[in-house]
């Protein structure tokens, strides 16, 4: 009984915490740039270019695999940089600055951009490995902030 209790609990707290991010989202972006969920992501992960569009101290706290690093601004050496030949997923803490930083994308002429839903505080809550500048897995996660903090169930967290 406490077994079933448990994955009840811990189901109900991954739908509130889903809700809270949809609030968020539906606060803060205006859906220029289609969402792609971690679930999704992670079945076809090896057919996307990954980048992340936080500050480079979130980014050497912890990182998706393979994911390559771009900041929060796109610039013309991104531009150079980012690989064309597949599928763009843009993420940050929570999917906001991914939003705006896709959003730049689509203007320069991309076609192919998702932002991932809940971004790095959604992978890591669904189970799914994140990685440390030495490519190691770890359980820390740069929250950008502690407003932004709540929004992340697992790990430890990282201001």
């Amino acid at each position: 009984m406490k077994k079933k209790f448990l994955i009840i609990i811990t189901f109900c707290s991954f739908i509130g915490n889903a809700q809270q991010v949809d609030s968020l989202l539906t606060a803060y972006n205006d859906k220029t740039v289609p969402y792609i969920s971690v679930e999704e992501l992670s079945e076809n992960y090896d057919q996307f270019t990954i980048l992340d569009t936080r500050k480079k101290a979130e980014y050497e706290v912890s990182h998706l695999p393979n994911a390559i690093w771009v900041g929060e601004q796109l610039t013309k050496k991104d531009l150079k940089l980012i690989p064309t030949e597949k599928p763009i997923v843009v993420y940050c803490t929570v999917g906001i600055r991914s939003e705006d930083f896709g959003a730049q994308l689509l203007k320069k002429g991309f076609d192919n951009v998702f932002n991932l839903y809940g971004s790095i505080c959604s992978w890591k809550d669904a189970g799914y490995s994140i990685i440390d500048s030495d490519g190691n897995e770890t359980e820390k996660v740069h929250v950008f902030s502690k407003e932004w903090a709540k929004y992340l169930k697992t790990g430890e967290k990282v201001f």
